[in-house]
């Protein structure tokens, strides 16, 4: 299931720190500029012509360097968050270990083929919600980028902008939410094409999740597709599968589903097993056909 993160939980730090800078008692406005310090007692009278040139030069370096050091500490305050973003944004490898080729999707992110053993790396910064990486199968696009997929299709893109059509084995994420911590999982809500392992690689967080199973081979005869099994909200369309009222539980087929991948998302409830966390900061792989 997507995960839905509320983008007003975000943390309000950053506001809190512009109105510390601005509002801070323990910023001393009557403290003297170091540059002053060569600076003779404004009564005093300079008679000395090459001291009265010196005297100019360090009024005149006094107060344009007075006038630059604000704009450089704005400018600097002002870089900040986008230098914090771009040294902290999430990785995420995505290997295809399967023995035939795969068009590794994401949003964001785009797309790309993936033949056996190949990688490809991609990046998302804290704060993103909603996001998904996927396998398609039996593609092919022309010059231009644009064809077809058996599943996981995105528009007839290599590049996708959109969510894939199901089945697709969806890994999904939400990055810095609540309590500085970022939420992941494995979703068969839109079905199952590929076998895929998400997990963390650095951070400290070790717990991953892995749905290996012969998921395709055992499909229920309702659920087949072509190259994958479908979810049964795909098929019949019906509250009691898609649970549009937001009140469902287990079925029959989603319980097809939850043995044989017991920490993936098996219904659109099945938060309490199929949700995993790991602290921000943390980066991950994804591998088809673990």
């Amino acid at each position: 299931m997507p995960i839905s993160i509320d983008h007003d939980q975000k943390s309000s730090s950053s506001q809190t720190c512009i109105h510390n800078f601005i509002d801070s008692p323990s910023i001393n406005v009557t403290t003297p500029s170091p540059l002053s310090i060569n600076r003779p007692p404004h009564h005093t009278t300079i008679t000395n012509p090459k001291q009265r040139k010196i005297y100019h030069f360090q009024s005149w370096l006094a107060n344009m360097t007075l006038s630059i050091v604000p704009a450089l500490s704005l400018f600097s305050f002002l870089l900040h968050p986008l230098l914090f973003t771009i040294t902290n944004a999430a990785t995420f490898d995505i290997r295809n270990q399967c023995s035939y080729t795969v068009w590794a999707a994401a949003v964001p992110g785009g797309g790309k083929q993936l033949d056996p053993q190949q990688t490809w790396t991609i990046s998302a910064n804290p704060g993103t919600t909603g996001a998904r990486i996927w396998g398609r199968t039996g593609c092919t696009f022309d010059g231009n980028g644009r064809g077809s997929c058996k599943t996981g299709d995105c528009g007839g893109l290599l590049q996708c902008q959109a969510f894939g059509q199901p089945p697709n084995t969806l890994a999904e994420y939400a990055l810095k939410q609540f309590s500085d911590l970022d939420f992941f999982d494995i979703s068969l809500v839109d079905g199952f094409n590929i076998p895929m392992e998400f997990s963390p690689t650095s951070g400290g967080c070790t717990r991953g999740i892995t749905c290996n199973a012969n998921i395709n081979g055992e499909c229920p005869a309702e659920l087949k597709a072509t190259d994958g099994c479908n979810n049964p909200c795909t098929v019949f369309k019906t509250d009691e599968y898609c649970c549009n009222s937001g009140s469902c539980g287990p079925t029959n087929f989603s319980k097809f589903f939850k043995d044989r991948c017991p920490d993936a998302y098996s219904y659109p409830k099945d938060d309490n097993t199929s949700t995993f966390t790991c602290p921000t900061g943390a980066n991950y792989k994804v591998v088809f056909c673990p």
